[in-house]
């Protein structure tokens, strides 16, 4: 870091330094969750020894409603001793971070050895105006929510190279990435498969005390669309402002292995120009052969990739479940016709050794999921979650707050509990049947609590080690900075927490007190 940055260092510099420093000396990830597994079987069994429980509302499939009770289950006990034991291959399997990531780096990982992730950056960077560039990276994290989670393996290591391709810290390209697939993660101008889960667990809260009622999946879609835009530019503002003089100048001797062996933008290697076009021409041609393919399946009723039982393209359809599948398709057509046009691929053989290259770099990553996998479970099979998350959801109904107050206390609630369970369905399943209900006898709009929902779940994402992919952002920091970790990513991501909160929650309240439209 230059001299004259570290001279200038705020007491905000200081703090992060200090997150960074204390944050690095904890070990490696895969120790951190083989501990925390640990520290939940010794949670379950005292817990459990007090009979920890709740009670919850849920609808039946019939619509009736049912009061289901959950306590907390020891994993020391009789049948948690037998989960643990016979339970992991099942758990690494459901792990769905993992199977994302292998099928999405089959073509990702053609594209970037043809050359096509490179020259794409050039692109991209050569038609954008320099001032704009840190916007345009963090709204296209924000707009790759309908890819479900192909953002992270896609966007924010190519964040890295735009920065880096540009002379800035690809940390700080890390950074405006991550922030824009993660802490915005609930908005979109779009509609995304998350809309389509939330809006039915919605519906089934109303359905306790309104059963005439109900939500589309456009209820809070306006409400999301300024959003995406509004929090996008400050997360751009907090990246150059704060997140960036914070890193101070990059140092490419720090870089790891990966960084200083690869050929990346800033590398000044790849085709001529000449070849660089048609390749990049060919790249397009098939990007629009594949579109056309899907837009030929989806279209009419009874197609290929609608739902077969309503007709959906968004709800439950084999489009979106298959969306990773259609990702990992396009880059490889992408990147075979790029490296075909440029010359950077020859043969069948070359693009098969592209790709084994390329899961061979993967091999730690799949062992820490594979930890990761089994703690996630672990804690799940305890119920150690829903208790807390219910016992806090009372605690703040039995305040007899006003709507605004409670819609801010609503926020803090889900923020804190995001730290512990960072996934937005299964929150929302615990709390959408005693919000919902409660918003609705308030005489608000159940979009309302929607919108606060989305609000409060994404901007914790960033800097809580237990969200599924914070490890694999940790190993992008590691390829341009060797000694990076964990406390590394929370330095540079806790400012947009910080930010993103205060300013997003005004953002809701304001709406709400205007009385403008969440959606329709």
């Amino acid at each position: 870091m230059a001299e004259a940055a570290a001279a200038k260092r705020t007491a905000m510099d200081r703090m992060l330094d200090t997150i960074e420093r204390v944050g690095n000396k904890v070990p490696h990830p895969a120790v951190i969750f083989l501990v925390m597994i640990g520290v939940v079987i010794v949670a379950s069994v005292i817990m459990a020894a007090f009979a920890a429980q709740v009670t919850l509302e849920t609808t039946a499939e019939d619509g009736t409603l049912v009061q289901q009770v959950v306590a907390v289950r020891s994993l020391l006990s009789t049948e948690g001793l037998r989960f643990m034991l016979t339970s992991w291959v099942d758990n690494f399997m459901a792990f769905s971070a993992t199977g994302m990531i292998l099928v999405a780096m089959i073509g990702v990982g053609v594209s970037e050895q043809t050359g096509l992730v490179a020259a794409l950056i050039r692109k991209i960077v050569a038609v954008t105006p320099a001032r704009f560039i840190t916007f345009v990276i963090v709204l296209l994290g924000g707009l790759s929510s309908i890819a479900a989670d192909a953002g992270y393996v896609v966007l924010i290591p190519l964040g890295a190279l735009a920065f880096l391709s540009l002379g800035r810290h690809p940390l700080a390209g890390i950074a405006a990435a991550f922030a824009g697939v993660s802490a915005v993660f609930g908005v979109n101008l779009l509609i995304t498969p998350l809309d389509g889960a939330l809006t039915e667990i919605t519906n089934d809260a109303i359905a306790l005390v309104a059963p005439g009622q109900s939500i589309d999946l456009t209820a809070t879609l306006w409400f999301s669309i300024v959003s995406l835009v509004a929090m996008s530019a400050l997360c751009a503002w907090i990246t150059e402002k704060k997140v960036e003089p914070h890193l101070g100048a990059y140092d490419p001797t720090r870089a790891g292995p990966v960084a200083s062996e690869g050929a990346g933008p800033a590398d000044g290697a790849g085709p001529d120009i000449a070849a660089e076009a048609r390749g990049l021409r060919w790249a397009g041609y098939a990007v629009l052969a594949v579109l056309a393919a899907i837009v030929a399946l989806s279209w009419g009723d009874g197609a290929v990739f609608r739902n077969p039982e309503t007709g959906s393209l968004i709800s439950d359809s084999p489009l979106m479940q298959g969306l990773i599948v259609l990702v990992a398709i396009i880059f490889l057509a992408a990147g075979a016709a790029y490296g075909a046009g440029a010359g950077t691929l020859k043969t069948v053989s070359e693009a098969i050794g592209m790709i084994d290259r390329t899961f061979r770099n993967m091999g730690p990553l799949v062992f820490l999921f594979l930890v990761i996998a089994q703690f996630l479970a672990f804690f799940a099979f305890t119920n150690i979650a829903t208790v807390l998350a219910v016992t806090m959801a009372d605690a703040l109904v039995a305040m007899n707050l006003g709507t605004v107050t409670l819609i801010i206390g609503f926020v803090a609630v889900i923020l804190l509990l995001d730290i512990l369970m960072p996934g937005a369905i299964p929150k929302w399943a615990i709390f959408a049947p005693i919000f919902i209900p409660l918003f609705i006898q308030l005489g608000s709009d159940p979009a309302t609590v929607l919108a606060a929902y989305r609000v409060a779940d994404s901007p914790m994402n960033v800097v809580t080690p237990l969200m599924g992919y914070f490890p694999l952002v940790v190993i992008f920091c590691q390829q341009y900075q060797k000694d990076a970790g964990v406390g590394t990513v929370i330095a540079i991501m806790l400012p947009y927490t910080l930010w993103l909160v205060p300013i997003w929650t005004a953002l809701l309240v304001g709406w709400y007190l205007l009385g403008i439209p969440w959606g329709f």
